[in-house]
């Protein structure tokens, strides 16, 4: 499982800082999260193609998180795409987008679908055979998710010595992989257990960008591989956290703590801040495995 980012910085892009958008790589799947301005750019910079990105999911309509959704669309028509592309966001992210492409004349030439997300509660709103993504309920000025991606539990691998020495046929290899125990001529029933190994753990990864301090996803979010949260503020400005509805690198942090998390990424800086590494240092006094983002940065889990 792999973590691109392309931008976390709060508000308004600089010359040397992004805002949102990160692309998670899953089980061979390619998820854009969150589409701020600038982000075609930074899809280049780190080298990721274009044509393997099917699927986008944006938070919220605060513009630091989608207004470079409508660029990407655009250039994805301009380099003649065929793949279809899904689009998963808050009500209104469609209307928004094809205002923009009608006004423009700029309709595309390749199949676009919007999923509009409306629910309070958490829903399933992505799944095939080795992925599924839920939403993340956040609290914010206005009607935001974050999103849980989970892989599924994959096929057990197979003790390719025990199956040979059972003299069992290749055909039944996918039953054995899919958890089936095998009889034999003879009758004998050999226990699955005995023919392959427990599969890869599945991973897991969540995005929580932007909310409030919220232990309510804390039952969704239990657990998990790699918790995304953003920590706009120091602690030193938590009541202007809480005025805007963001959260605190400490709030962050135990958010990751109670939830059991085995990593926490912080990002979703605000830049009156010197430098990030004070974000780390406030979260490490609540939660120990704390990594940072930071435009460009690549994690691998």
């Amino acid at each position: 499982m792999n973590l691109t980012i392309l931008g976390c910085y709060a508000a308004t892009p600089r010359t040397i800082t992004n805002p949102t958008s990160q692309v998670l790589e899953i089980k061979n799947r390619l998820f854009l999260i969150d589409c701020g301005e600038g982000t075609q750019v930074q899809l280049r910079k780190n080298k990721i193609k274009f044509s393997k990105i099917n699927h986008i999911f944006i938070s919220h309509l605060h513009g630091d998180h989608f207004y470079g959704l409508v660029g990407l669309i655009s250039t994805f028509t301009l380099l003649n795409r065929n793949n279809d592309l899904h689009i998963y966001g808050p009500k209104g992210i469609k209307e928004v987008i094809t205002l923009q492409l009608r006004l423009s004349n700029s309709w595309t030439n390749y199949n676009l679908f919007f999923h509009v997300l409306e629910s309070k509660t958490s829903e399933i709103v992505y799944e095939d055979e080795k992925v599924i993504v839920t939403t993340i309920p956040l609290k914010h000025r206005i009607y935001t998710n974050g999103f849980l991606f989970r892989e599924k539990i994959g096929d057990r691998p197979l003790n390719i010595e025990a199956v040979k020495s059972f003299n069992i046929d290749q055909c039944f290899y996918q039953n054995i992989k899919n958890g089936k125990d095998i009889t034999l001529d003879d009758a004998r029933i050999i226990d699955n257990s005995l023919l392959t190994f427990d599969p890869v753990p599945p991973k897991s990864y969540a995005f929580c960008s932007d909310t409030v301090y919220d232990e309510s996803i804390i039952s969704i979010i239990k657990d998990i591989d790699v918790l995304y949260h953003e920590s706009t503020f120091l602690q030193q400005e938590e009541v202007l956290a809480e005025k805007t509805m963001h959260s605190t690198a400490k709030q962050a942090a135990t958010i990751a703590l109670k939830a059991n998390v085995k990593n926490l990424v912080l990002g979703h800086y605000s830049t009156r801040y010197e430098s990030i590494t004070l974000f780390k240092e406030e979260a490490m006094t609540i939660f120990s495995e704390v990594l940072l983002a930071d435009d460009n940065t690549c994690f691998e889990f």
